[in-house]
């Protein structure tokens, strides 16, 4: 979303109040949402009392949620082909019933966020952010609760092209240990998606106070560690059921370490190559 009150909300937003911030972020994560639902609906799923979205409104300087509505309205008839897209989406997070329907529903909306991988600045910011990897000394992988699958996917496959990464899994409460080395020639890939967990933004945090550059991996472009950052990969969580998915960010690691492995070239098939060898040594797998 990029129009005037997208760039006042994101100017304002540390400065609101903490639910209003909650529901600043649905404003800009979700602006053809915005355009389409009624106020109390877009309040039940932002998690809010519909008043905070009036609140926000007034904060923002108009008479009423439905002014600030109009502006969303009229930026999405502006935007043709991103209301095709978000309506295709809104779709398929239609409540359907029977074990089928759900997952059609699920594989819908699944398909409705990958596809967004294939657009321009997805594609840029994934390609920033390989680069980024590809020229630091070591990349510091840091992911909490759901995240944690998804660091822990790019410091294994990382580590198997040759890529020197280090996990900070916070085994035995070590986990402030491992960054302790960290310094401007290194990297860090933060993930987190909301609920944002404390230690990731607090280690982000830390990484740049040494000069580190950070690459975040999370679901708006107002979490707490997308201003910290260098790069920001942005994977959408919301799913038609009670539960946010990772399924977008295990493949914005997997598009990441495609692009490592070709800009690393020789010296990622010498390393696979090598792993193999190992992996065969001690006979890890049953033929």
């Amino acid at each position: 979303m990029d129009f005037p009150v997208a760039s006042v909300i994101k100017d304002s937003y540390e400065r609101f109040p903490r639910q209003m911030r909650v529901a600043a972020r649905w404003l800009v994560d979700h602006p053809t949402e915005v355009a389409l639902l009624s106020m109390r609906e877009q309040a039940r799923r932002a998690r809010v009392p519909p008043a905070t979205l009036t609140r926000l409104a007034k904060r923002l300087g108009f008479n009423g949620f439905d002014e600030l509505k109009e502006v969303f309205a009229d930026n999405v008839r502006e935007q043709p082909e991103s209301f095709q897209g978000h309506a295709e989406e809104l779709r398929a997070r239609r409540e359907l019933e029977g074990d089928s329907a759900l997952i059609c529903d699920t594989v819908k909306a699944l398909h409705g966020h990958l596809k967004g991988f294939a657009h321009p600045p997805a594609i840029a910011a994934l390609s920033a952010a390989a680069d980024l990897m590809v020229g630091a000394r070591q990349t510091f992988c840091i992911g909490r609760r759901s995240s944690f699958p998804v660091a822990y996917l790019m410091h294994y496959v990382g580590s198997l092209l040759g890529s020197p990464t280090t996990l900070i899994d916070g085994i035995g409460g070590a986990s402030n240990d491992a960054l302790r080395s960290v310094d401007p020639e290194d990297a860090v890939l933060a993930v987190t998606v909301s609920p944002y967990t404390r230690f990731t933004v607090q280690a982000a945090e830390f990484a740049v106070s040494r000069g580190a550059k950070v690459v975040a991996l999370t679901d708006s472009e107002l979490s707490p560690i997308a201003k910290l950052s260098e790069v920001v990969i942005r994977v959408r969580t919301e799913m038609p059921s009670f539960i946010h998915t990772m399924t977008p960010a295990f493949v914005a690691v997997e598009c990441l370490i495609k692009l490592i492995a070709a800009r690393r070239g020789d010296c990622a098939l010498h390393a696979l190559a090598a792993n193999e060898g190992y992996l065969a040594e001690f006979d890890t797998y049953v033929v």
